[in-house]
């Protein structure tokens, strides 16, 4: 199924993607077919909907069950039932069926009009009666009071047959040559005829006589030639109003009681048009077709809701009753099924289509042609098909034309035979210009535009970039001002030529001194800047010092008195008249040697004495060493350069 939108109004093509079957093929490959993904995806509505060749004509019983669809070849008539969803019967015909009316309000009677001159009364169980008319019959309708059949055609004469009589009864004579189309008006049965020479005549059925003429050629299109238009179809709306179809391609509003149009509608496609139908729902939309599109537009204002355009030729046209389902007949095996939910609801028969719509609703449609390329008029000129204008290979759309994108392709090879050819060379510069901007040092991007002023700036923004910031506390929380060069206020200054700043022109030399102070200025501020930042650093590298030493000293003290705790204290010599007596008794049993020993091993320190004092010396200097690097971290250094200077200086 294929969804279009055309003025926001969704259209669903329920034929789309359906192959026609041919009827010589064997079953086999009917269910090779069948397992195809095109196949399976499909929306069949009605099984079977289709002709071996061609549909010509079509309608709907009045109780809405059955569907009669007229085709060739061979000439034939199938009918549907739409309950089943299928095929009911089919019949055959010696000759091909020009049109056809439903009598019943199902399928038993029907009555067809052949291109022989036969006329045929069919019931359900097949052909019932034939009759033959004098003159070849274009139309026909049936006047069901009376039960009489009229029919037009290439006679003046309108033929009148009783079906409860079963014989012609006297024919009604008119001023025409010949007649296209007619109507009864199922209110007050007024007989209403189109005429080739382009005039409306309206007849009472009960004085035989004619009650009016309207001479519509005047109203139509006269381009066509010598010949003037014709009357091609003729459908009532309503007691008053009437819809009358011009072999120019016009439909022509009436109020019977006027006798001009008050309203005139063009298809613009100069065909006759061939079926007019009144939407029962929604009263305000008319349905018409000639043979290359379908149209519904609004009969007040006349603009169009939608239109349907198959590409092939059209027939009939079927809008059943009270839905926005819409059947076309046309030169191709497959009937069009056409289903839009802005006219109304999907039929009872067939209400699973809203629930297919609703989900399809959800999903984005394609608004795009695929199929197609879009050209405007200056493009067909240089691509040389300006002179397909007209014909049926390029579709008028708005300011240009759809074409089919083969024909496309193929003409713009021609045109272009080198276009391939180029389109890779530039794909492969583009390829190693890549690659060297990822190789090469990205340089800042000069503009051409004022490139003088560019360079400047993108010199101080390097300056400013390499210097320090000053210490300011009430400046800590602002922003850098943004880049000149990256604002969009001022972008045009370095894109658009027509801001390039002229040098030669009075105006600039007029401030070409103050430019020239303002820039000596701005030196001057640079220099100063760069002194100030100098001796300031320098103070503070000075008191950095002074803060060091500071710390070293208070540190030695510390150490010296770290030390004096730890050295081990000297023995005092004891008095001997303090000694105690079982001392004093010890001392001279021990020889003088000995006496000597003692008291040498109790003035020195003990290996693990010195051991302990030299471990607290480390740990000391170890501390003392991670203080002057933590302070070394913290003081901010100067620039290579000045530092050496003030090595230097000291």
């Amino acid at each position: 199924m294929q969804v279009t939108n055309v003025n926001d109004v969704r259209v669903y093509n329920l034929t789309c993607g359906q192959k026609a079957i041919p009827e010589w093929i064997n079953d086999d490959k009917r269910k090779k077919l069948k397992k195809e993904a095109d196949v399976k995806q499909r929306i069949e509505l009605i099984q079977g909907f289709e002709m071996p060749m061609l549909s010509s004509s079509i309608t709907m019983t009045r109780d809405g069950q059955y569907i009669f669809v007229t085709g060739a070849y061979k000439p034939r008539v199938r009918c549907y039932d739409v309950n089943e969803l299928s095929l009911k019967f089919e019949r055959c015909f010696d000759h091909e069926c020009i049109q056809m009316k439903v009598l019943s309000e199902d399928y038993s009677k029907v009555v067809f009009m052949h291109a022989n001159r036969y006329i045929e009364f069919h019931s359900q169980v097949g052909n019932y009666h034939t009759i033959r008319t004098p003159k070849q019959g274009r139309d026909f309708d049936f006047r069901y009071s009376s039960c009489d059949l009229y029919s037009v055609g290439a006679t003046d004469e309108i033929y009148r047959f009783n079906l409860e009589q079963g014989q012609f009864l006297e024919p009604i004579q008119s001023k025409s040559t010949g007649f296209n189309a007619c109507q009864f008006n199922p209110e007050h049965e007024l007989f209403a005829c189109g005429s080739v020479e382009g005039h409306l005549e309206c007849y009472d059925p009960r004085a035989r006589a004619i009650a009016g003429q309207i001479d519509c050629a005047v109203y139509a299109n006269s381009n066509s030639g010598s010949s003037l238009p014709a009357v091609s179809c003729v459908k009532f709306k309503d007691a008053l109003n009437l819809a009358v179809g011009m072999s120019t391609g016009e439909i022509l509003l009436f109020d019977i009681r006027s006798d001009k149009p008050y309203f005139i509608k063009d298809h613009n496609y100069n065909l006759p048009i061939k079926r007019i139908d009144f939407h029962a729902q929604n009263d305000d939309y008319i349905l018409s077709i000639d043979r290359k599109i379908c149209k519904i537009w609004n009969r007040h204002t006349g603009k169009n809701l939608t239109s349907i355009e198959l590409g092939i030729p059209l027939n009939d046209m079927l809008n059943v009753p009270g839905s926005g389902l819409i059947c076309l007949t046309n030169d191709s095996p497959k009937i069009s099924v056409y289903y839009i939910p802005t006219l109304g609801n999907a039929p009872k028969w067939c209400t699973f289509l809203d629930n297919i719509t609703e989900e399809l609703e959800e999903k984005p449609a394609d608004t795009v042609y695929d199929d197609y390329k879009f050209l405007t008029l200056k493009e067909l000129d240089t691509l040389g098909l300006s002179h397909l204008i007209g014909s049926d290979l390029l579709r008028a759309y708005m300011h240009g034309y759809f074409m089919d994108i083969r024909l496309y392709n193929q003409a713009k090879t021609v045109a272009e035979p080198f276009a391939f050819a180029e389109y890779r060379k530039k794909k492969l510069r583009e390829k190693i210009d890549l690659k060297r901007e990822k190789s090469r040092v990205p340089l800042p991007i000069v503009p051409t535009v004022n490139k003088d002023l560019a360079e400047k700036l993108l010199h101080d923004e390097g300056d400013l970039s390499t210097k320090k910031k000053k210490k300011q506390k009430t400046s800590d929380n602002k922003e850098p001002a943004s880049s000149v060069l990256k604002d969009t206020r001022f972008q045009s200054l370095f894109t658009n030529p027509d801001m390039q700043i002229d040098a030669n022109h009075e105006a600039f030399k007029n401030i070409a001194p103050l430019v020239s102070r303002l820039n000596k200025q701005s030196v001057v501020e640079d220099d100063s800047a760069s002194a100030d930042e100098y001796q300031e650093e320098k103070e503070e590298n000075n008191e950095d010092d002074d803060m060091m030493g500071d710390i070293l000293t208070s540190d030695e003290e510390e150490e010296e008195e770290r030390q004096k705790k730890l050295t081990p204290r000297k023995t005092k010599l004891v008095p001997v008249g303090e000694i105690n007596e079982e001392d004093q008794e010890i001392l001279r049993s021990l020889s003088f040697n000995e006496r000597a020993k003692r008291a040498s091993n109790s003035s020195k320190p003990t290996s693990t004495h010195l051991h302990h004092t030299n471990e607290i010396k480390v740990s000391a200097n170890g501390k003392r060493r991670k203080i002057e690097d933590d302070h070394r971290k913290n003081v901010r250094r100067a620039p290579r350069g000045r530092m050496n200077s003030r090595r230097s200086e000291t």
